[in-house]
């Protein structure tokens, strides 16, 4: 039976970097006879200039139907003008909501080949192999808005349920990996953080005793990724803490473009997209970081079509054309996309792929 993969290029480099993973898709389907089919669908600016919607009706009926979902980027300045509903952004924050996307797994391991790209010590990034569990649907991207010539307001609001369910899922992976869990909030000044921070507690307390569970303040946790980063290893907050608790944790990777990301719910198709946005300074001229979108395949295999192997195979791939010097400028090469994508199709396509680390 052939899974179908719905693909949303979206603005700026998107396009590119989703081709790019749809090429790896095909390679590692080849490698692991798995049968595939494909539909592109429009999201953010495209769809606005093409549909006068950010996510148009058909986009989110495909994405129902879909065993999985890739993403580019959405946004940009050329939409900037438009009404605050309309902009590229609100479609994917749409699709997201009408999905049940609550959880987006954001991992974060430093590749030892990139070390020099960090401007942090070597020692103080190596072995740094953490995952951070960021609430997706709820907080203060979804929340009321208001705006007149003399104020604006953005709420910030959170459910008892939808902080127990995130905190599940994170506990969840936590118990799967070192049994060690931060949980990331603004208790000492916000009311949604002190009500995050007591379901948080009894949910691990009651649910997953075995989980060592510890709560930090967002503003130390913004040090202490710098200052410590190997001493985290699952780590929860809510949707705008993580949201740029995780770009600030691309410095230890070397650059956004090596970042993945998957966009989970109970049931229902997962979406899977890297966590740079749309680049539109770069956009069309061949140089974009496929890397993470390339990564995102990886989660989506692992996630969504339950293959761990094929999964680890485009990881190990990834690895070793870094390792080889196939860099693109952003990662200190002079690598373009298409040579980047193929150099992971080469070793998919390797009757051999080596282990890397």
């Amino acid at each position: 039976m052939r899974r179908l993969i719905v693909l949303l290029p979206g603005d700026g480099i998107g396009p590119e970097v989703v081709e790019a993973g749809r090429r790896v898709l095909d390679a590692v389907a080849a490698r692991h006879g798995l049968a595939l089919a494909y539909e592109t669908h429009a999201i953010g600016g495209a769809a606005f200039d093409a549909h006068g919607d950010p996510l148009p009706e058909a986009t989110l009926a495909a994405c129902r139907r879909a065993d999985a979902i890739v993403l580019g980027a959405v946004g940009g300045p050329k939409w900037n003008a438009a009404a605050p509903s309309l902009r590229p952004e609100q479609g994917l924050l749409r699709l997201r909501a009408a999905l049940g996307l609550y959880a987006n797994l954001r991992p974060v391991r430093p590749l030892p080949a990139l070390a020099s790209l960090c401007p942090l010590k070597p020692e103080r990034v190596a072995g740094v192999d953490l995952v951070v569990v960021r609430e997706l649907t709820g907080g203060i991207y979804f929340g009321k808005r208001t705006r007149d010539a003399e104020r604006a307001t953005d709420e910030c609001a959170y459910t008892v349920v939808e902080i127990e369910r995130i905190v599940r899922r994170a506990a969840k992976l936590a118990q799967q990996r070192s049994g060690r869990l931060v949980s990331v909030d603004k208790a000492n000044v916000l009311e949604t953080s002190r009500l995050w921070r007591d379901v948080a507690t009894r949910v691990v307390r009651d649910e997953f005793p075995s989980v060592a569970l510890e709560h930090v303040l967002v503003d130390a946790m913004a040090m202490y990724l710098i200052a410590r980063p190997r001493d985290f290893d699952v780590v929860v907050t809510e949707n705008l803490f993580g949201d740029i608790l995780t770009d600030e944790a691309a410095v230890l990777a070397g650059s956004l473009g090596l970042l993945p990301s998957a966009s989970l719910g109970d049931d229902g198709p997962g979406l899977f997209e890297p966590i740079h946005g749309s680049a539109p300074d770069i956009a069309g001229r061949g140089v974009a970081n496929p890397y993470g979108t390339i990564l995102s395949v990886a989660m989506l295999l692992r996630h969504a079509l339950k293959h761990e192997a094929a999964a680890s195979d485009v990881e190990r791939a990834v690895e070793s054309a870094i390792e080889a010097g196939v860099r693109t400028p952003d990662i200190a090469g002079k690598a373009g996309t298409i040579e980047a994508t193929n150099a992971v199709i080469d070793r998919l396509e390797a009757p051999v792929l080596a282990r890397t680390g």
